[in-house]
């Protein structure tokens, strides 16, 4: 599929005004007392919460020019309205493998990392053979998709057409690399099928595109990546989808991957005329095993408050469906958290209840 720059003015304006948020208005928690006797079902908790001394809590994120850094920045005053976290400090880092091992070293206590890397740790492989990572998850948060954009002229409609074609594959050894690595293989193809393979970063694989050097390239983001729509603005191009045998091939081989399409007619998602079938890797927000489970009970509703509040200053988070949350994850939930995401599914059923006797006394 093909897209005119002119359908896509609108979006582009649409895009900024959506990324122009902060966190000033974000949810007034309550830290009350009151608030820690709201639900029966967590007494036992809420005792412990009465005299358990807050904690503080040292965030890791990401760049500062990244999604991680601003949803960190977004979650601070959410988490820190808790009674049973005294300050969050949000700090910069190298993303998801330092923040993994930042946490086996006691200096983070909460960090978000992308769930292939976070597979890898648990399962003491690749970069951590040998030093498996003993973390849990808090919740699952918006995915990194799997994005591959072709120049509209360029004779590339799926991944096996990338033979003998120029293709950006990101920078080395990045996510956005293992990820171009694994579709190609999926799709048969490795590096010596290209016609020429270019490590370069979003916005040098959108220069190269828009200079007719390279012929595709992948990203790995959350949708929409601001550079495949400013590319949008110079150059006719299309999606290419990663579905069929590829990705199931994908998904079967690598279990952190999931399928996603990026919908139609929405205006924030690049204005498609038709979805795009892909893969995506899901990111999460993770814990220390060894955090204590009422403090990880309290994130959880924290975030999930957070994500019903209406007042969610982090795009990509708007898409995350709160009954999501603890669900099919790579790594296992952290006790505290589980409890409170259980908890969360009998009230929910109890009101079911309550709801249906209601409507059986309407004769």
């Amino acid at each position: 599929m093909t897209y005119k720059s002119g359908l896509i003015a609108a979006s582009l304006a649409l895009l900024m005004l959506g990324g122009c948020g902060d966190d000033s208005d974000t949810e007034q928690a309550d830290s009350s007392g009151s608030n820690a006797q709201q639900d029966s079902g967590d007494s036992q908790n809420n005792a412990g919460e009465a005299t358990a001394d807050p904690v503080q809590v040292v965030f890791g994120t990401g760049g500062t020019s990244g999604a991680y850094y601003a949803l960190g920045g977004a979650l601070k005053s959410v988490l820190e309205a808790s009674p049973l976290v005294r300050n969050v400090q949000v700090v910069s880092t190298g993303a998801s493998v330092q923040n993994i091992q930042n946490i086996q070293d006691g200096l983070n206590q909460l960090s978000i990392v992308m769930s292939d890397v976070a597979y890898d740790a648990v399962n003491g492989q690749n970069q951590f053979e040998g030093n498996a990572a003993d973390i849990t998850a808090i919740a699952g948060l918006y995915p990194n998709v799997v994005q591959v954009v072709a120049l509209g002229d360029s004779g590339i409609d799926s991944i096996e057409d990338m033979a003998g074609k120029r293709i950006g594959v990101g920078q080395v050894g990045s996510g956005v690399e293992a990820s171009a690595k694994i579709a190609l293989a999926s799709a048969g193809l490795d590096y010596d099928d290209l016609a020429r393979v270019s490590h370069t970063g979003y916005a040098d694989s959108v220069t190269e595109m828009s200079n007719g050097n390279l012929d595709a390239a992948f990203f790995t983001s959350g949708v929409p990546n601001s550079n495949i729509t400013g590319l949008m603005q110079s150059r006719d191009i299309r999606f290419v989808n990663i579905d069929g045998d590829i990705a199931q091939t994908l998904m079967d081989d690598y279990p952190y991957y999931q399928s996603y399409t990026i919908p139609a007619g929405a205006a924030e998602r690049y204005n498609l005329s038709e979805p795009v079938n892909t893969v995506a890797i899901r990111n999460l927000l993770i814990a220390p095993a060894s955090m204590r489970d009422d403090v990880a009970e309290e994130l959880a509703r924290r975030f999930d408050d957070y994500l019903g509040s209406g007042q969610v200053a982090v795009g990509a988070l708007r898409e995350v469906g709160e009954d999501t949350l603890d669900q099919d994850l790579v790594l296992p939930v952290h006790p505290g958290a589980q409890r409170y995401y259980d908890n969360r599914a009998d009230s929910a059923s109890q009101d079911d209840s309550a709801s249906d006797g209601d409507n059986s006394d309407n004769s």
